[in-house]
């Protein structure tokens, strides 16, 4: 139904725009798109235009008409129409070039046949179509379109700019309604404007489009993460190392990302002793740690972690709040193990992992268990038995562990299979959260070895990488929207606000402030001269946890804090204030920054 809704999209706009011309048009989560050329740039106002054009369209009730040709008449076809991109994706499935599988998607083309193609006719419209398609146009149900967007065609900068109409369509009207209720609480989610709101993270074109500057607010948070990663991390037996921002054209060459990852890293810069680049990933550097010395089998598995910085160079237009950026934070690390110790050493990374996110709060996910296809012979490394034994001991420790998990084929790294952990976040976006990959094709690239019981040198080192809270940045964007700014104790920036009811009271509210300060707690004192409700209501709109509103009441007559006396403290969420003894109202707190738990 979406992507019948997706050629009504289109034929209303060759009804409007007769000169247009049509890229794709696939169906999406929720929805569809067409990427079009057309000769007027179009506005949001335009929408409404092209959708009413489509409801009447739909009113003729126009059918679906399915029709077959061969590769050669459907590239006459459509060159007589002037479709220049149709028929350039023709040529290529022709000339046995290369169409992405979104692009078959969309064109519908049958793999396994492809000297025959068919088309689908909507009234005056005719596009390249497998189908199926709904019997006509009546059939599509409640429909809108939501936005606009610009969009290189094939994905390819050098390419021109198309413009790309987004859509939803659902089964019913009660569903598009639920549909928009969500994307109106992803508005009030949204990671960008909290961390406006908040103080956490901010851009400056000066600085770059991509590259995140976080605050104060946000480095205190990202120092929490990294804290809890870190004590994770030691209790399992993990090394902290740090590794340089860059290196040298030969380490790149060697790890594979040079020449096959070479546009997703930043140009090469020329020194006196040899060409550099900006780090993509702290992995090479880590194989080099192992390096450093001669290992045993009884120093293994040896597990290096870094809460490392890496640099992609990602288009522009593809950058999106902290979603996507450019420079990354990554929790990674990597374990260095024996072909025996592979699933044990896998399931406790998978154990640490969902360890992680019980921390968080965090539910609602499955795994995706990412394998090869052998008949890829380009893709991937060829070496059957390596990756049967991989993907069934990855397999295994799922089982075994009792999680839902969905398998696919075609998506595994080219080195090993890989586990994602994927989420269906509070506004119903699927999310890859995080990511355990096994390696066998480190060893041969970095030749890493360790000595057996006989003292001879072993080639069989696996590795895992993994990056159990993802890049920072995606991971905060995550945190940010689920909590939708009210972060647990733990983890708030400021966890109390202490408000001087007036002047009067501010002396006796710094001498409580340097108490719980000392106590560990984090706090912002509002001294200014403005009134108490405004006070509150800025505590409020910054999401602190704990208010202390301190006047003649709250403040000791002996002029000194003592653990018996009462505050008056407003607890986020709620409006009546609780009277708490000093002492009680740390131990509260406390406890819930050393369990990391509300």
């Amino acid at each position: 139904m979406r992507h019948s809704a997706a050629h009504l999209l289109a034929a209303a706009v060759q009804e409007l725009y007769q000169q247009a011309k049509f890229g794709v048009g696939p169906v999406v989560e929720y929805g569809f798109y067409y990427d079009v050329d057309l000769p007027v740039q179009l506005a949001p106002q335009n929408l409404k235009k092209i959708e009413d054009r489509m409801r009447q369209i739909q009113k003729r009730n126009e059918p679906f008409v399915r029709r077959e040709m061969s590769i050669d008449e459907a590239i006459d076809f459509f060159t007589a129409k002037g479709q220049t991109y149709k028929v350039e994706l023709l040529q290529d499935l022709k000339n046995k070039g290369t169409t992405s599988v979104r692009e078959e998607e969309s064109l519908a083309i049958d793999p396994e046949a492809k000297a025959v193609t068919s088309v689908y006719e909507t009234g005056k419209f005719v596009d390249l179509c497998r189908g199926p398609h709904v019997k006509s146009a009546q059939a599509i149900g409640p429909f809108k379109l939501t936005r606009l967007a610009g969009a290189y065609w094939r994905g390819n900068e050098k390419n021109k700019m198309l413009q790309r109409i987004y859509g939803v369509a659902f089964a019913t009207q009660a569903e598009l309604d639920e549909h928009f209720a969500m994307l109106a609480e992803a508005e009030r989610r949204d990671h960008r404007k909290i961390g406006q709101a908040q103080e956490l993270f901010f851009y400056d074109d000066l600085i770059g489009k991509g590259l995140p500057v976080w605050l104060p607010n946000g480095t205190i948070m990202k120092n929490e993460v990294e804290k809890l990663a870190v004590e994770m991390e030691t209790a399992a037996g993990y090394n902290r190392v740090t590794t340089p921002h860059l290196g040298k054209k030969e380490l790149y060459l060697a790890s594979g990302h040079l020449p096959y990852y070479a546009e997703s890293m930043y140009p090469p810069m020329e020194t006196d002793d040899g060409t550099y680049y900006l780090k993509a990933m702290n992995c090479p550097h880590h194989h080099l740690i192992y390096k450093a010395k001669p290992r045993s089998y009884r120093d293994l598995p040896l597990r290096l972690a870094e809460y490392g910085t890496v640099y992609r160079n990602e288009l522009s237009g593809t950058l999106a709040g902290l979603l996507r950026v450019r420079m990354l934070s990554m929790n990674d690390a990597h374990i260095y193990c024996r072909r025996d110790q592979v699933e044990e050493e896998f399931r406790s990374v998978m154990k640490m992992t969902m360890a992680y996110f019980k921390i968080f709060g965090l539910g609602n996910y499955w795994f995706r268990l990412s394998k090869w296809n052998p008949e890829r012979k380009e893709k991937y490394i060829a070496e059957p038995d390596s990756w049967n034994f991989s993907e069934e001991v990855l397999r295994s420790v799922l089982k075994k562990l009792k999680v839902p998990f969905v398998e696919v084929s075609d998506e595994a790294a080219f080195y090993g299979p890989k586990v994602d952990a994927q989420f269906k976040s509070v506004i119903g976006r699927e999310e890859t959260m995080s990511t355990i990959q096994l390696d066998f094709a480190a060893k041969r690239r970095f030749h890493l070895t360790f000595a057996n019981d006989k003292g001879e040198a072993e080639e069989s080192v696996f590795v895992i990488h993994q990056a159990p809270l993802s890049t920072h940045e995606r991971f905060m964007a995550f945190l940010i929207e689920h909590y939708a700014g009210a972060f647990p104790v733990w983890l708030s920036p400021v966890q109390v606000a202490v408000i001087p009811v007036s002047e009067k009271h501010v002396k006796m509210s710094r001498t409580l402030g340097v108490q719980l300060t000392a106590y560990g707690l984090r706090l912002h004192l509002d001294d200014a001269n403005e009134s108490v409700g405004y006070k509150i209501r800025r505590a409020e709109r910054q999401k602190v946890p704990y208010m202390l509103v301190l006047g003649d009441k709250e403040i000791p007559k002996s002029k000194k804090w003592s653990d018996e006396t009462k505050l008056s403290v407003r607890v986020r969420g709620q409006k009546k204030l609780i009277a708490i003894q000093l002492k009680k109202f740390l131990e509260r707190v406390t406890r819930q920054v050393t369990r990391r738990k509300d």
